[in-house]
């Protein structure tokens, strides 16, 4: 069929549900009220790690207004089937309140169920537990790896040994915590044997998994909703023990119940970016041609699952080189388990290895940029695949141009503004965006508006606004008549709302229903006797504004709701459906390269960032609008991973000690206050209906290496731990 007209997809268009958000009519997790509601605080343990010897609950039970006291002493025994859908690391759930075990500080060892919030905060604060308490493991630094993942091509010690250049280079990167706005709530009613979950979440088909396989339900006995999320970053990527719980109770109780967990509790309740130990050796000829790197990488996980993330994949396909070796551990600690976060494995191996290309630039006197473009791979060498697109080199040349790359000095600690000291420096970052299957449902009623739905979230980024443009477009109607309804388990099955992939895989499944209904329109009126479009090409008619016509002759048609009308047809239906990649086998990834000034202040140390700026190659862009907002938001991210954001731990107990946003230090305004993103025009058709590739991780991707390398440039002082802080300027 003719192309559908273009109207919506590429417009910078404000968000749909922009109203609700700032008027307060969205309603996230915590803000849905049940009649009959009752409120559940969660007791935290105290130790790292060991047994409970007692829980004297009696306190609490008397307490006015408290209900019940759940533990492993009282709790029913849930039969935690086998369920690989449920997206959760490899190794054993945690088992809430099925026995007496401790596994790191803050699990859940109890719930106090009350009528009031207060009532059941002051309850939880009555509960007195005893433990016999084990040493606990909880630093990286002292613990044991677990078996390496490797990987190899060539020879990479004789390449290295061979190399007249070679750099052996070790990194520290802090742990990080996602701290969304919204924190971690979820809402359980069981009618019967059913059970509704109002939830946060990434995933609500995850969730709605979970939630079978621990109560052992059948898949239609469980309903997960959650149509908003106050940011996610990652922390929604599985379903967490406090939404059990919540469940747990709200059966027990036989009442409807609410838990939001504090914003303490989301320090050891939903996940974390892990700390890395990454040692790098890499050797290059002298005109900076790399041959060879051997990455050794550990990460901390939980003693009872084990955590990976894609942090392989940057130091196998970004630059050319026929020697690489890596060997990838996991440190079990007695801590709860880490989750993605923005640019989950390349953020990190990012800074570690456009760090490192830095250095080399510097040893050799070369460029930066000149450095990586005479690196550049032809094709990605970890699988020998085409890349889909890699202009990675046009994202160099572009962001040289307008960052006035041209003002840097290479000679560190050259540049002044009074007291400042002034740097320039970049990076390059990728990232593999995934291609999920996925579904959708559309219906075109006979008003003229239609209704499309899919079971995935919107964290932030503007599902609801990107898939009603990319829905407007492939039906050809306005964006305000339709609506896209998200966050339901009852909807089409979607894959999770993270990895990039929710343009590539739901907006490939929305465009497969909308055209399959407009397609049936156009049926019906290709093949009506009564219709001006009788006999015309179904090829050749297209739709605008609701209008279908021959795109030969646009004063021959009719409107989608006189065709309805005369058909007497109350609507039109159809599923779409998206399966993924198939047999496409080029190497899909989005590009950027991120561009940073900083000042230091030469005698205190502090670091500000000054300028930032973004270039991307990620495809077709939906909406420019909301593509800046992920920009923008990535960068500042990067600007938290670089300078400010480190989880502190007591390895007594293994306590977090910052665990508020009045200690764990993220970027305000003053911190962000000149950053630009541009996008290199152009599509990437492989494997998707959109020609878009996922922009959401990429941005995150090099930022914190491009301020690293300014303030190296500004100081000349390397630091290879993540924060940079005043201290190690010092």
């Amino acid at each position: 069929m003719s192309p559908q007209p273009q109207a919506a997809v590429g417009a910078p268009l404000s968000r749909v549900d922009g109203r609700l958000k700032v008027t307060g009519q969205a309603e996230y997790a915590a803000e849905h009220d049940l009649d009959g509601v009752v409120h559940a605080v969660i007791v935290d343990a105290s130790i790292g790690r060991g047994r409970i010897r007692s829980i004297d609950a009696r306190a609490a039970e008397k307490h006015a207004g408290v209900l019940r006291v759940i533990h492993h002493g009282n709790a029913p025994k849930l039969p935690y089937r086998d369920n690989a859908g449920s997206n959760n690391p490899q190794g054993r759930r945690l088992r809430v309140f099925q026995d007496d075990r401790v596994l790191f500080h803050g699990q859940p060892v109890a719930v106090v169920v009350a009528t009031t919030l207060e009532a059941a905060q002051h309850g939880a604060s009555l509960v007195k537990v005893r433990y016999d308490a084990d040493k606990s493991s909880t630093d990286i630094t002292k613990a044991k790896p677990g078996e390496p993942t490797p990987y190899a091509r060539g020879d990479a010690e004789a390449g290295l040994s061979s190399s007249a250049v070679r750099l052996d280079l070790k990194y520290e990167l802090a742990r990080n915590h996602h701290n969304p706005m919204e924190p971690h709530a979820t809402v359980a009613r069981w009618d019967g044997n059913r059970v509704t979950v109002w939830d946060k979440t990434q995933w609500v088909m995850g969730t709605h998994d979970e939630i079978a396989a621990v109560f052992d339900l059948p898949a239609d006995a469980v309903r997960v909703i959650n149509p908003f999320v106050g940011g996610g970053f990652g922390s929604g990527l599985r379903c967490w023990p406090h939404t059990i719980v919540a469940a747990l109770a709200a059966r027990v109780t036989r009442r409807p119940v609410k838990l939001v967990l504090s914003r303490k509790q989301m320090y050891f309740g939903t996940g974390f970016r892990p700390a890395y130990e990454y040692r790098l050796r890499l050797g290059s000829d002298r005109r900076g041609r790399l041959n060879a790197a051997i990455h050794d990488i550990d990460h901390e996980t939980s003693s009872y699952e084990t955590f990976s993330e894609a942090v392989l994949g940057a130091g196998q396909m970004m630059y050319s080189m026929p020697n690489v070796r890596q060997a990838y551990r996991q440190v079990p600690l007695d801590v709860n388990t880490p989750i993605w976060m923005r640019g989950p494995g390349f953020a990190p191996a990012s800074f570690v290895i456009e760090s490192a290309m830095d250095e080399l630039a510097t040893e050799l006197g070369i460029d930066p940029i000149e450095l990586r473009r005479r690196n550049e791979p032809a094709e990605d060498e970890s699988t020998n695949e085409q890349f889909s697109t890699r202009r990675l080199s046009e994202c160099y040349t572009v962001g040289a141009r307008e960052f006035g790359w041209d003002r840097r000095n290479p000679e560190p600690r050259s540049t002044r503004d009074g007291n400042l000291l002034i740097g320039l420096g970049m990076a390059a970052g990728a990232y593999d965006c995934g291609r999920y299957p996925g579904q959708a449902r559309a219906r075109l009623d006979a008003d003229g508006t239609a209704v499309v739905e899919a079971a995935t979230t919107d964290m932030g980024p503007g599902t609801y606004t990107s898939q009603t443009q990319v829905a407007a477009d492939a039906l050809g109607l306005t964006m305000r008549t339709v609506t896209f309804r998200l966050g339901d388990s009852e909807y089409p099955f979607t894959s999770p709302h993270g990895g990039s992939s929710t343009m590539a895989s739901v907006g490939s499944a929305v465009v497969d229903a909308c055209d399959k209904v407009r397609r049936q329109a156009v049926k019906l009126a290709v093949e009506d006797r009564e219709s001006p479009l009788y006999g015309v090409n179904a090829d050749d008619v297209v739709v605008r504004n609701g209008r279908l016509h021959d795109r030969n002759d646009t004063a021959r048609g009719e409107t989608y709701k006189g065709l309805l009308a005369r058909h007497g047809r109350s609507h039109l239906e159809a599923n779409g459906s998206y399966e993924g990649p198939g047999s496409d086998r080029s190497a899909y990834f989005a590009y950027s390269a991120t561009f940073a000034e900083v000042s230091v202040d030469a005698d205190l140390g502090l670091v500000r960032v000054r300028k930032m700026l973004g270039v991307y190659d990620a495809g077709r862009i939906i909406s420019p609008k909301l593509a800046d907002s992920q920009a923008i938001g990535g960068i500042v991210g990067g600007i938290g991973q670089a300078l400010l954001e480190q989880t502190v731990t007591d390895h007594r107990d293994g306590r977090i000690v910052n665990s508020s946003l009045a200690d764990y230090l993220v970027p305000v305004n003053a911190d962000v206050p000149d950053l630009k993103a541009i996008y290199l025009d152009g599509e990437d058709n492989a494997g998707n209906l959109l020609g878009a590739k996922g922009l959401g991780e990429v941005v995150q991707v090099g930022v914190a290496a491009a301020i690293g390398n300014a303030v190296f440039n500004a100081t000349g002082r390397r630091i290879r731990q993540l924060p940079i802080t005043a201290e190690a300027l010092l």
